[in-house]
């Protein structure tokens, strides 16, 4: 029994000719269709490169654009010459020049020789089908495509919602029960012959041009109509990614070509030498033997798409722009956000990053500058300290800098005086751990000895933005882990929050605290409250903070932090 390929070319014609000399030396008939927009010269040089090659011929050319009739029709003609002209052949696969064998012509000579009535050609009802893309499946064979998808996207996109509108729909022709699937196939003589020369042919093909992209769906629906035998495979190895476009294979892909057990791969990079001076062989011995099962590989191919559409968590890439919330994690890696900390303790930063052993930051966000641990200028990555480059993009700054520390905790200072930008995509982040002591800002404006009335205005100023910072953690959307003290709580007793944050930065030292941080003088700051209440401002977030000084830290009564989620 031989084999004959039916080959649809139109790039690349120099590959073309490489694989259907390969072909047909070793007893494979090869009938060529090159699409009729590709140039005369350019034909006629390639028939003059197979002249001497007695089992190739050429088919009539038509134009083939894609999701046209025109692909179907080359198909058919082809597929009809080669029944014509080589008698011999008892099964016909159709290949395009793009492709190339990935096991010798005598193994699958011998697979075929073995299934002498199967055909191969993946086909499936519309409803079994879950990757069509662009919304098209049952009604890619019941409206009208009249206008070209690629040419004019906005008349054909148009057609269609009017279609939908006046909800018109075509006719099925009787007995016809539309399928899909790849459009490379391997048909046994029998099974091409019934549906080329089937007696409703000119009604079917009428039908199917105007079938949008016939070649995934005409001799899908027919070989069910007249097939004894149907294995709905390929033996061809196509891949798509998610926009299903086909994946393009090169050099580096050797052995993932070879895993597949294929015996046919499309689609082939046209400068991928290494592959085709490798599989373009009759070195059995160095090919796989086992049944071709192209599902081997689909892990690897669902990493990838998974890879190229969300990225590694943190790390943003070209795919997901510009596209909103298509991140595969905010940031990388968990960090802490501390608000009210550093104007509560005097040399908080120093204090935590011994008690942790870990660098901590002050203001990232404030306004002059980003004031990185030690005072840094230029941070890991190359991040300047630069307000204006890091208000440029505050989203990529804060996921570079976790990108660049991964493995070592990032901690950093926050408050109502700061770039308020970040606040819903800190809180919206999974990896944040948001600890406030609410009305600290007021500490740096009692010490600052200015003009009350000034001080009162400023105050108004920060408990405002602190308030509307506070309302969206308490959000029920919000993913951060938050915790939230008032200042007079905070006092009470802070060893228990202090030792709890110690904890989650480094939960495996298990370090008991022996000191806390040298809490601010707050020696008349009860007083200084209730002079701005006597000034017409009313502070409410500081809690209740009594006018004679009388919270002294570790009284008996324990503080409890006030878990937001």
């Amino acid at each position: 029994m031989s084999l004959g390929f039916v080959m649809l070319c139109h790039n690349a014609l120099d590959r073309a000719a490489q694989v259907a000399r390969h072909w047909a030396v070793r007893g494979c008939p090869v009938v060529i269709h090159v699409d009729r927009r590709v140039g005369r010269a350019a034909y006629d040089q390639l028939v003059k490169k197979l002249a001497d090659v007695d089992n190739i011929r050429f088919s009539g050319r038509h134009a083939c654009e894609w999701g046209t009739w025109g692909i179907v029709a080359a198909t058919q003609d082809a597929a009809t010459l080669m029944l014509k002209t080589f008698p011999q052949v008892r099964h016909v696969a159709l290949v395009s020049g793009s492709c190339l064998p990935l096991r010798p012509v005598s193994e699958m000579l011998t697979y075929l020789n073995d299934r002498p009535r199967t055909d191969f050609i993946e086909s499936v009802t519309t409803e079994d089908v879950g990757w069509t893309i662009g919304g098209l499946d049952l009604e890619r064979f019941t409206l009208r495509f009249p206008f070209s998808w690629r040419k004019n996207r906005v008349l054909f996109d148009g057609y269609v919602r009017i279609q939908r509108r006046l909800g018109f729909k075509r006719r099925v022709p009787s007995g016809i029960v539309p399928h899909l699937g790849s459009q490379w196939w391997c048909l046994t003589r029998q099974t091409l012959s019934a549906i080329l020369e089937a007696p409703d042919r000119a009604e079917i093909d009428q039908y199917f041009r105007r079938v949008w992209i016939p070649d995934e769906s005409y001799f899908q629906t027919m070989v069910r109509q007249v097939s004894t035998n149907v294995e709905s495979r390929s033996l061809t190895l196509a891949k798509f990614d998610f926009q299903g476009k086909p994946h393009i294979f090169y050099d580096d892909h050797l052995q993932l070509l070879r895993k597949s057990d294929c015996f046919v791969a499309r689609k082939i990079w046209p400068q991928a030498d290494k592959l085709y001076q490798t599989f373009l062989t009759d070195d059995a011995a160095a090919q796989a033997t086992a049944e071709p099962n192209a599902g081997k590989i689909d892990r690897l191919f669902s990493k990838a798409v998974e890879r190229r559409t969300k990225g590694r968590p943190g790390l943003y890439m070209q795919s997901r722009y510009p596209n909103e919330n298509w991140e595969n994690g905010r940031t990388s890696a968990p960090y802490m956000v501390f608000e009210g900390f550093a104007e509560l303790f005097d040399g908080f930063e120093t204090w935590l990053g011994k008690a942790t052993g870990t660098r901590v930051h002050g203001h990232l966000f404030a306004k002059d500058r980003v004031h990185f641990a030690g005072d840094e200028t230029v941070y890991n990555g190359g991040l300047s300290d630069s307000a204006a480059v890091r208000d440029y993009n505050p989203k990529s700054f804060l996921s570079n800098l976790v990108w660049n520390t991964r493995g070592e905790r990032q901690c950093f200072q926050f408050g109502p005086n700061d770039s308020q930008a970040l606040t819903e995509f800190m809180a919206l982040d999974p990896n944040a751990n948001i600890s406030v002591v609410s009305g600290a800002w007021a500490i740096p404006l009692f010490h600052s000895n200015a003009n009350m009335s000034d001080i009162r205005k400023e105050a108004a100023r920060l408990q405002k933005i602190e308030t509307e910072f506070l309302t969206l953690l308490r959000s029920s959307w919000v993913k951060a882990r938050v915790r939230s003290w008032t200042l007079a709580e905070f006092i009470e007793n802070p060893m228990e929050p202090l030792q709890t944050i110690v904890d989650e930065i480094s939960p495996r030292a298990l370090r008991r605290l022996s000191e806390a941080p040298l809490l601010a003088d707050l020696t008349g700051f009860g007083q200084f409250l209730q002079n701005l209440r006597n000034q017409g401002m009313q502070p409410v977030l500081m809690g209740d903070f009594p006018a004679n000084d009388q919270i002294r830290a570790n009284s008996p009564r324990r503080g409890r932090p006030y878990l937001v989620k």
